[in-house]
C-alpha cells in the first residue's frame, strides 16, 4: 500500500516528540506536515535531538485554512486540551483525526464541561470513537475520528475492564495511580517541574480528576458497570510510566489461576498486554507500547496491578496503533518498540 500521509499538531511536547518518534520509522508512515507555534521555521531536530539522522522537517505554524496543511490522510493533534475543539471541525473533509487531549473523550456535555471547563464541539462530538485499542477494536477500524485515552484511564481500564466484562464483581473499584513527571507537559509548573517532585512523593486532584468520567463512560460500555469508583492519583519521582494498583471485591471467591485465565482469554488477541507473574515494574515497559498486568487473589479479595509508559501505551504509541487500525494495518505495525535493560 501506499504510505499513509501523516500531520501532527502539536510537535514540540513530550507527547508530539514520542509521535515523531514513532512515525519516522513506522514503514507505512510518510510525516508530511508538522507544527510548533513557537518553533515555527525551527527545523524537528533542533528541539528533539535525538531524532538527528532521521528528519529534515521543519516545525510550522498552524495555518488559519486547513486546507492549507497539503495532501494528508490523518491528522494527529498532541496539543492542551480546547485547541483541537477548534481545529479538527475545519480539516478537510477526507482527513481523519486522532486526537491526544480529552477534547472528545466525554460523551455528556454536562460532565465535559464539570472536568475540562470547556464547552463541547458540537455535532462532530458524537462522530468520536474512544480508543482505547483493546476493548474497541472494531469500532475504531472503521472510525473517521478518534478520542485517544488518558494516559490514566489506559492503564486503570486495561486493569480492570476484564474484571467488569466478568461480571462477577460487588462492591466498589479502588483505583490507585501513580505517575512520572512527563504527564505533566513539557512545560514546568508548580508541583510538577521534576526538580521539585525528584525527592517526593504526593497525591493530588482527590475525586477531581479529568480521567475520572471518562474511565466510568467506558466501563459502562464494556460491561455492566453499576459499582462505585474511587479514583486516586499520585506523582511519582521518576520521568515517565504509569503504576495502578487496582482493588476489587468478587461476589465468588476466585483463585490466582482462575483470575489469570480471566485475563489471559480477555487479551488473547492483545499482542500489547504481558500478563506477569508477581509486580509489574514501569522499567519493563518504558518507551515501549506494553502494558504489564499481574492479578492476585485471596478469597474473594482481589488486586491488578498495571503498568504503562504514559507517553507511549499512555499516549503516543496507542495513537499509532488505533492509525493502523483505521488504515487496514496489523495494529502493531511500527509499535514493536523493545525497551531497555536496565
Amino acid at each position: 500500500m501506499s504510505k499513509i500521509k501523516i500531520a501532527i499538531f502539536g510537535g514540540s511536547g513530550y507527547g508530539g516528540s514520542e509521535l515523531l518518534r514513532i512515525l519516522l520509522a513506522h514503514p507505512n508512515a510518510e510525516i508530511v506536515f508538522v507544527t510548533a507555534n513557537e518553533h515555527a521555521g525551527k527545523t524537528v531536530t533542533s528541539v528533539h535531538k535525538n531524532l538527528r539522522g532521521f528528519t529534515d522537517l521543519a516545525f510550522q505554524k498552524a495555518p488559519e485554512d486547513l486546507s492549507d496543511i497539503g495532501d494528508v490522510d490523518v491528522a494527529f493533534f498532541a496539543l492542551p486540551h480546547g485547541q483541537a475543539l477548534h481545529l479538527i471541525p475545519r480539516l478537510p473533509g477526507k482527513v481523519k483525526a486522532i486526537d491526544l487531549s480529552g477534547d472528545f473523550r466525554i460523551d455528556d456535555a454536562e460532565i465535559f464541561k464539570k472536568y475540562y471547563a470547556l464547552e463541547h464541539a458540537g455535532d462532530i462530538q458524537s462522530k468520536f470513537v474512544y480508543g482505547l485499542t483493546e476493548t474497541n477494536r472494531e469500532a475504531i477500524k472503521t472510525a473517521k475520528y478518534i478520542a485517544n485515552p488518558g494516559c490514566f484511564a489506559t492503564a486503570s481500564l486495561l486493569a480492570v475492564a476484564p474484571m467488569v466484562k466478568s461480571g462477577l464483581l460487588t462492591g466498589q473499584i479502588v483505583v490507585d495511580a501513580k505517575t512520572g513527571s512527563s504527564g505533566s507537559g513539557i512545560k514546568p509548573a508548580a508541583n510538577t517541574h521534576h526538580p521539585q517532585r525528584m525527592t517526593s512523593f504526593y497525591a493530588y486532584k482527590p475525586f477531581s480528576h479529568q480521567h475520572v468520567p471518562e474511565i466510568q463512560q467506558h466501563l459502562a460500555q464494556v460491561g455492566n458497570f453499576d459499582q462505585k469508583l474511587v479514583f486516586m492519583t499520585h506523582s511519582l519521582p521518576v520521568a515517565r510510566g504509569i503504576f495502578a494498583s487496582c482493588y476489587f471485591e468478587t461476589s465468588v471467591e476466585l483463585t490466582n489461576e482462575d483470575l489469570a485465565n480471566l485475563y489471559q482469554h480477555f487479551y488473547e488477541d492483545s499482542f500489547f498486554v504481558r500478563m506477569v507473574e508477581g509486580s509489574p515494574d514501569i522499567n519493563w515497559v518504558k518507551t515501549t507500547n506494553f502494558c504489564d498486568i499481574s492479578v492476585h487473589s485471596s478469597g474473594r479479595n482481589v488486586v491488578v496491578f498495571s503498568a504503562i509508559d504514559n507517553l507511549v501505551k499512555g499516549a503516543a504509541g496507542q495513537a499509532v496503533q488505533n492509525m493502523n487500525l483505521m488504515f487496514g494495518l496489523d495494529e502493531t505495525t511500527g509499535l514493536k518498540l523493545v525497551g531497555t535493560n536496565p
